[in-house]
């Protein structure tokens, strides 16, 4: 009997330590945005509408947390009709060949109160490549009105679109070759 008990234990105890929650997005309140300088005078801002993000954590501080994104290109909202349908275009996203862009990350590490510094890979416009990105874990809450317990997020990173072959026929001047990037919301407890 002892050795049962004993069994039972280290089994409920193997499961609570390794036990992972998932957390993800909560559209209405979470946005995935962009911005490029233009003309090295002019910061032009856009955000892409259409996303699912997770993350997934077995520490309460996030600190072992894996995070996951896929964005719909052809979601992209930068304000002006004329010049999304460029960006979708074969000149700069080529949405109809490539309608994803996701990121997964391969590792974390804790950069500050609630701050980590997490790399992984990006996949955009058909390439792969390794980004590093600035995550500030905001707080977790209780919604008061869904009772969902949720956590705030932003996220931050520059990358190069030269790294990605983005508008490779619209030089620097024109275009800025870095390119913030910024999620910034809210994922619920799953």
């Amino acid at each position: 009997m002892k050795q049962v008990f004993s069994f039972l234990f280290v089994a409920f105890l193997s499961t609570s330590i390794f036990a992972q929650t998932t957390w993800k997005a909560d559209p209405a309140h979470t946005q995935v945005s962009f911005d490029i300088v233009h003309l090295g005078i002019a910061e032009i801002e856009g955000q892409f509408g259409e996303f699912e993000g997770s993350i997934i954590a077995s520490e309460d501080d996030f600190s072992d947390a894996q995070y996951e994104m896929e964005i719909d290109v052809a979601s992209i909202n930068t304000g002006v009709d004329r010049r999304d349908g460029h960006l979708k275009s074969a000149d700069f996203f080529d949405v109809e060949n490539h309608p994803k862009m996701s990121f997964k990350s391969t590792s974390s590490e804790k950069n500050g109160d609630n701050k980590y510094k997490i790399s992984g890979d990006l996949t955009l416009h058909g390439i792969t490549k390794p980004v590093t990105l600035e995550v500030w874990h905001r707080g977790t809450v209780e919604n008061p009105q869904s009772k969902d317990l949720t956590s705030g997020f932003a996220i931050t990173g520059t990358i190069k679109r030269s790294d990605f072959n983005l508008g490779a026929s619209f030089p620097e001047p024109m275009l800025s070759d870095e390119v913030n990037i910024e999620v910034d919301g809210e994922f619920i407890k799953q």
